[in-house]
């Protein structure tokens, strides 16, 4: 019953959440010159919340995930291209198919330990990204997916070019991904993959399936990670190799750094975060940007975020507060 509760008090909806969604949904409106990166951001801060699902709760790491964003892009971008553009039919039909790569791949990091996963999942992300390169009759190759063409969405808002609807989709779907996967970390289920994380042996010796636990939360966030993926193919209108490219797994842990781990907030706040700071520092110094993110990510770590303000900790406090 304690459990329970407790549970179910971690859940509830905070006051400052009641304000911060719809301002961040209203933000294309708000601020409609910066539509598009409100887009990119919505986007990544999605594939960063899938990330965190396995990394933070479960304790699984992973350098492939990009794997997945790939395979949802390039599944979404095939379909407009030759069957129909419609977006949510896209949507689903992405996230399935990254789902159901997820379930076979899921079987490959069952055992080992987590140098074994890193090689596992970066070897599958470059695998993916070699087939893509070669059946360039199909994907374009080098040349990347062209020719993609989105149906308005729900056959009403046309995908302009200053990305204020294919923000407020990205965002939409964001949210509605982001209340899934609350529900799912503050449940029974939630708590069975934090005991995982925290000692799978123990957690095995009490009789949690751990195999059973750690193979759904990899396909759960292996289909989130694929919807991602999607938003980016559908609101770029291109599929292109980058979407596999290592340094996507490697800029969502860097989200995951900077927001920190094991809170769904922390994928969000480290997405706007990065890209702000890519976007400013790349429009300052074009050449030397990655030098000076490089350094603030280099403080971050020596100073440690416990000892700075942590937003995670703040917001805490405030919900305890209520």
């Amino acid at each position: 019953m304690q459990v329970s509760s407790t549970l179910l008090a971690s859940s509830r909806v905070r006051a400052w959440e009641g304000l911060l969604w719809p301002l961040l949904l209203l933000s294309p409106l708000i601020f409609p010159g910066q539509a598009l990166i409100i887009n990119e951001i919505a986007i990544v801060a999605l594939f960063a919340i899938s990330l965190d699902l396995i990394l933070g709760y479960t304790g699984i790491v992973s350098l492939g995930h990009a794997a997945f964003f790939g395979l949802g892009g390039y599944a979404a971008g095939l379909l407009a291209k030759h069957l129909t553009g419609d977006p949510l039919t896209g949507l689903v039909a992405g996230t399935v198919v990254s789902a159901l790569a997820g379930a076979v791949m899921s079987l490959t990091i069952l055992r080992g330990n987590d140098l074994t996963r890193l090689m596992v999942t970066l070897g599958f992300a470059l695998i993916l990204y070699e087939l893509a390169n070669k059946l360039d009759w199909l994907t374009g190759g080098a040349d990347g997916l062209q020719g993609v063409t989105m149906a308005p969405l729900l056959g009403r808002f046309e995908f302009d070019l200053y990305g204020r609807t294919a923000a407020l989709y990205s965002l939409s779907v964001l949210l509605l991904a982001f209340w899934l996967l609350r529900r799912v970390v503050h449940s029974p289920y939630g708590a069975t993959l934090m005991a995982i994380r925290d000692n799978r042996l123990r957690a095995q010796s009490i009789g949690i399936p751990v195999a059973w636990h750690l193979a759904s939360v990899y396909t759960l966030a292996a289909a989130i990670a694929g919807t991602a993926g999607v938003l980016m193919t559908q609101t770029t209108g291109f599929a292109s190799l980058d979407l596999f490219d290592i340094h996507r797994s490697a800029d969502v842990l860097l989200m995951l750094v900077i927001g920190g781990t094991g809170w769904l907030y922390g994928g969000i706040f480290g997405a706007v975060v990065f890209k702000v700071l890519q976007d400013v520092l790349s429009s300052i110094t074009p050449q030397y940007w990655t030098f000076w993110l490089g350094l603030f990510l280099v403080v971050l770590v020596l100073v440690g975020r416990e000892r700075l303000v942590s937003p995670r900790s703040w917001w805490r406090t405030a919900g305890d507060r209520r």
